[in-house]
């Protein structure tokens, strides 16, 4: 598995924290150990638990793309649209 890990220096240590997932954070004295100790915790909790991805649904207004693409009045209204738009162009 991949995960995103973002590595920070501060103060001659360094941070290496999951991306997403504030709170699995390591510090440690090199760029190399707050990784692989990162690793380890990751592999615990994974080990632990399961990991699985999650679908959302939308809500607002994303929710509405495509809802209507074949309601017969709305492809009658958008051909009339489209026709008139058409006849008004100059050739």
């Amino acid at each position: 598995m991949t995960f995103p890990v973002l590595v920070e220096a501060c103060e001659d240590r360094f941070t290496a924290t999951l991306v997403g997932g504030p709170d699995a954070r390591v510090t440690a004295a090199t760029r190399a150990e707050s990784i692989a100790a990162l690793k380890a915790e990751i592999a615990q909790r994974v080990g632990h638990g399961e990991l699985l991805s999650v679908e959302v649904e939308t809500g607002g207004i994303a929710a509405l793309a495509g809802k209507y693409a074949s309601d017969p009045t709305r492809i009658q209204i958008t051909d009339d649209l489209y026709r008139q738009r058409d006849a008004d162009r100059p050739e």
